[in-house]
């Protein structure tokens, strides 16, 4: 079952954009890599790695341009957690331009849970509360 949008606003910085003043196409991974720890929440994820070892890598991520955002503008980063698996969570998260009329940026995105050694363990509840 996918989770209620979660909405997180990021400023786009000058050193976001390329030459023409468009945010440069990585950045939005950056985006919604802070919307995702905003979720799950910083505290929760320095305890989960400190107490049990346990922290997050991208599986896999499938993105979608659409509509460039620009320096100075504001963006609404909405993402739906659904824990896919005893391992997996899959992230669907859109960034928002003011006024938009569509998502700007579309990614799905899948986050496996791991140890210290890189080896698979199962989302810790808390995690996947989204």
């Amino acid at each position: 079952m996918e989770s209620e949008a979660h909405r997180f606003q990021v400023q786009v910085y000058y050193e976001d954009t390329d030459h023409s003043g468009v945010v440069y196409h990585a950045n939005y991974l950056k985006y919604f890599e802070r919307a995702r720890e905003a979720v799950i929440g910083p505290a929760e994820l320095v305890r989960l790695w400190k107490e049990a070892g346990l922290g997050f890598a991208v599986y896999r991520a499938e993105v979608g341009y659409q509509d460039g955002a620009e320096f100075g503008e504001t963006l609404e980063i909405r993402s739906r957690v659904r824990k896919d698996s005893d391992y997996r969570l899959v992230w669907h998260q859109e960034a928002w331009r003011p006024g938009g009329r569509k998502p700007a940026v579309k990614a799905e995105i899948h986050l496996v849970c791991i140890d210290r050694h890189k080896n698979l363990r199962p989302i810790p509840p808390t995690a996947a509360a989204g």
